[in-house]
């Protein structure tokens, strides 16, 4: 076990959540055979996520992550149109050599999938409702919210 707080319960509510143990949830979610492969991965994929998440849901969830992680979401510029998840996948995949969609996914998932036990599921359903369609599925969550058109 990690100490992660339980599913749906903030990091701030217990014992705060340090690197190494974030990115060992990465490791042992996304099955990767080495803590460096699973740091390059989170690295990649919260800097990736850092700038699609805006306004207070981005001062939320950097506040209720580890320190490096914080800095890894907060140093990105706002895009000012979310990628599609297909698209995220995408985008992660091309900063990854050798990488390919299917990758990819797995390596988005791995990381997103560990952050709703962190930063609880109020904050995951409120960072979720500014994402495109198609991101809960990335954080391991049903995609059950319909969307306006």
């Amino acid at each position: 076990m990690h100490d992660l707080p339980p599913a749906g319960k903030p990091a701030t509510t217990s014992p705060g959540v340090d690197w190494p143990r974030l990115v060992e949830a990465v490791k042992e979610s996304g099955q990767y055979t080495t803590t460096n492969e699973a740091e390059r991965t989170t690295r990649l994929v919260l800097s990736a996520l850092g700038a699609h998440v805006v306004g207070d849901e981005r001062v939320e969830l950097a506040r209720r992550l580890p320190e490096e992680a914080a800095r890894l979401i907060a140093s990105q510029i706002p895009v000012t149109c979310p990628l599609t998840a297909p698209e995220f996948v995408d985008a992660v995949a091309a900063r990854i050599e050798g990488a390919t969609r299917a990758t990819a996914r797995w390596d988005v998932s791995a990381v997103l999938s560990t952050l709703p036990a962190l930063v609880g599921d109020d904050l995951t359903s409120r960072i979720l409702a500014q994402l495109p369609t198609g991101y809960a599925l990335l954080f391991g969550k049903a995609d059950l919210l319909t969307r306006a058109a």
